[in-house]
């Protein structure tokens, strides 16, 4: 696990420059550094390393040194392709896995990139033609960012490290804010830094004279293949713990998160590490250690647990957001960042459990409840007719009920977030950030992709595509690299990925549970207990925080500040928070949301100091 990051583009004082912005990601990768400069190119890598720790460091070259690449990942079946390639004539240096990827693509262009196992971000420069090629897994466990700005590509695995470059501009993107609010993350492809893109995943990305293109290079496909349940359940088995296996592959001790949910336990369980770690609080309900604990008992493994309390909660979010360099306003995000420091104390990659409920049917928003089967047996013109209606009603009990049983699944369902609705966020904005996508525009062409598949399966992909990438897997690079800690996702694999979207929708959701076929599967290797136990999603007590008098006065004066006032109608700010802190309301994860941007916005515009960079000017040099 690494980073990188870099420039195409004539630059002045490039190789200070380049320097500057691998020191701004250093965290990534604390063991060492790498770089290629020449003519308009610049490569800077930072290593954490993981295998092949002696010879490892990148960037790799190819044969003829025609081609320089960078990869930030792990590649399960690296060894396999090495083999292939060898065969074909290539020639390896190191015994990295991620060296193959920069030798499939002298082999196999860019089709090499749908043929990897794992999860990886990488930049192939080719010197010869002057083009860049950049790509991102098939689920985009790893990011990566690009910005077409003043003549130069930037590149790279955070956007901070694009702060030093001359030619970027720093500005906010007016149009992410709006639907930030309702979906609690950035959600668009643009980013809230004006210019700069995030590569979907799936994806590659070609820069040749000034010019970007885009293409898919992988899609789901859900193609149901009914089987016996007794078969399915052993199929999922036995993927799962063959893709555990191969997830463990590392040179460096390897340890496993561990939660009161299934889905990290089944991991614990197989794996068999030395030390599972978890954290909770001290509020009522708001803690699995205790779980956690039980189950690492019956493993008879070790596990390190740690409370954490409100002051050194709040004491670290603006570190927090700088690390996510989007706001983001995820409450689990907090917890994280401290299991990821607690975790690293002893092992330098963890293993978790992200994905098992998107790939095999794990949200309570999948499953059809008992009376919202009965209403939908309603005929289908009343239920629309009704459905319409609710949609324009005020917050009010029943509302979601009566929309989800009488509208189709495309008008309703956006994710497993929806904190402001649409028309309330327009309303908590001033004029000039109400602009932006509407929620339908944001959602509708990814369900187009999958037009005539069961609302089940819509749903999931829409999950696959959105919240998983933009939530679950951002929070978990970041927070686990910010502790140069690599993390590492068995479930969001190629081979698993296969197996789970062949299942009929009656495996994915049973008569009484989510994941019905996936939580059989875990029987095998976990007590009944935890194979049955519901998640509770890393809860984090923000709404009784906000109700002690110290943290309402702190996010108070963000409510309150200049900052705000140029975003926000300040009296709906104040209201919420003042609704909420009387105990009128629950307003906790709309307070949230609203803070951490106001977090956010405050570390990168107004803390933020722009790098010294000495530049030459003729016989003379100044400092910008």
């Amino acid at each position: 696990m690494c980073g990188f990051t870099g420039f195409i583009g004539n630059t002045e004082n490039a190789g200070s420059i380049l320097n500057k912005m691998m020191d701004r990601i250093i965290h990534r990768g604390p063991d060492s550094a790498g770089e290629f400069l020449e003519g308009e190119a610049a490569l800077g890598f930072r290593r954490l390393s993981i295998i092949d720790l002696e010879s490892g460091s990148q960037p790799f070259h190819n044969e003829d040194n025609t081609l320089v690449s960078m990869v930030n990942g792990e590649i399960y079946n690296f060894q396999e392709l090495r083999k292939e390639l060898i065969g074909k004539g290539h020639d390896f240096t190191t015994h990295s896995d991620c060296e193959v990827i920069i030798h499939g693509y002298e082999e196999y262009g860019t089709a090499i990139f749908s043929r990897l196992r794992g999860m990886f971000a990488c930049a192939i420069w080719d010197r010869q033609e002057k083009k860049l090629v950049v790509a991102r897994d098939m689920f985009g466990i790893k990011p990566l960012y690009y910005a077409n700005m003043n003549g130069v590509l930037l590149f790279g695995s955070e956007i901070k490290s694009f702060l030093p470059h001359p030619a970027f501009k720093k500005e906010v993107n007016r149009d992410a804010l709006k639907p930030y609010l309702t979906f609690q993350y950035s959600v668009m492809d643009e980013t809230f830094f004006k210019g700069v893109f995030k590569l979907p995943a799936a994806h590659f990305m070609v820069y040749k004279e000034g010019q970007v293109s885009l293409e898919r290079y992988w899609e789901p496909s859900f193609d149901v293949n009914e089987k016996p349940l007794e078969e399915t359940v052993e199929e999922i088995d036995n993927v799962i713990r063959e893709s555990i296996q191969a997830h463990r592959i590392s040179d460096v001790k390897v340890g496993s998160f561990l939660s009161s949910g299934v889905d990290s336990s089944y991991v614990a369980s197989v794996l068999k590490p030395d030390k599972t770690f978890t954290v909770g609080f001290s509020d009522k309900n708001f803690s699995e250690i205790d779980n956690a604990q039980i189950l690492s008992d019956e493993l008879e493994i070790q596990n390190i647990n740690e409370v954490l309390n409100s002051d050194e909660c709040f004491s670290e979010l603006e570190q927090i957001q700088y690390l996510m360099d989007e706001p983001h306003s995820n409450p689990s995000i907090v917890p994280l960042y401290f299991l990821a420091q607690l975790a690293k104390k002893d092992v330098t990659v963890v293993l978790s459990g992200e994905g098992a409920d998107e790939l095999f049917g794990g949200y309570d928003d999948y499953d059809v409840r008992p009376n919202l089967k009965k209403y939908r047996k309603l005929p289908a013109g009343l239920r629309s007719a009704v459905g319409s209606a609710a949609a324009k009603l005020p917050e009010m009990r029943g509302k979601q009920f009566l929309i989800q049983g009488g509208l189709p699944v495309e008008k309703w369902f956006i994710g497993q977030a929806n904190v402001f609705p649409e028309h309330e966020a327009a309303r908590m904005l001033k004029p000039a950030y109400q602009t932006g996508p509407t929620v339908a525009e944001i959602v509708q062409p990814v369900y187009d992709r999958v037009k005539g598949k069961d609302d089940l399966t819509k749903m999931q992909y829409l999950d696959l595509n959105l919240w998983l990438v933009g939530d679950i897997l951002l929070k978990a690079d970041k927070m686990s690299m910010a502790h140069s800690l690599e993390l590492r996702v068995p479930f969001l694999d190629k081979k698993v990925m296969e197996t789970a979207s062949r299942l009929p929708a009656h495996y994915r959701i049973g008569a009484n549970d989510t994941k019905y076929a996936m939580r059989l599967a875990a029987r095998r290797a976990l007590p009944e207990v935890s194979a049955n136990r519901k998640k509770m999603g890393f809860p984090v007590p923000i709404r009784n925080w906000m109700r002690e008098d110290k943290f309402y006065q702190q996010i108070k004066s963000y409510f309150t500040s200049d900052e705000a006032a140029e975003f926000f109608n300040q009296n709906e700010l104040l209201a919420l928070l003042d609704e909420h802190y009387t105990n009128k309301a629950n307003n906790a994860r709309k307070i949230w949301t609203i803070f951490m941007f106001l977090v956010w916005h405050r570390r990168y515009f107004v803390s933020e100091q722009p790098d010294a960079v000495q530049v030459q000017l003729g016989e003379e040099s100044a400092l910008v």
